[in-house]
C-alpha cells in the first residue's frame, strides 16, 4: 500500500496517561527524619512528624 501524503497523521494517545516515579520514603530519608530538597535556587525541608505524616516547608 502507498501512503496517502494527503491524509492526516495518526496519533496514538494512550487511555491511561503515565504514571509518576514512585520512590519509598525509607530511600529518601535513610532513617533520618528531615532531609533538604534543592530545587533550583530555592532550598526546601521535608520532614516526618510524629504521627507519620510528611510535611514540606520552604
Amino acid at each position: 500500500m502507498v501512503p496517502n501524503p494527503h491524509s492526516a497523521n495518526l496519533v496514538v494517545v494512550s487511555v491511561q496517561p503515565q504514571l509518576p516515579p514512585r520512590v519509598n520514603s525509607d530511600q529518601l530519608f535513610r532513617g533520618q527524619k528531615t532531609l533538604e530538597i534543592e530545587h533550583g535556587e530555592q532550598r526546601y525541608t521535608l520532614r516526618v512528624t510524629k504521627d507519620n505524616k510528611l510535611i514540606l516547608t520552604k
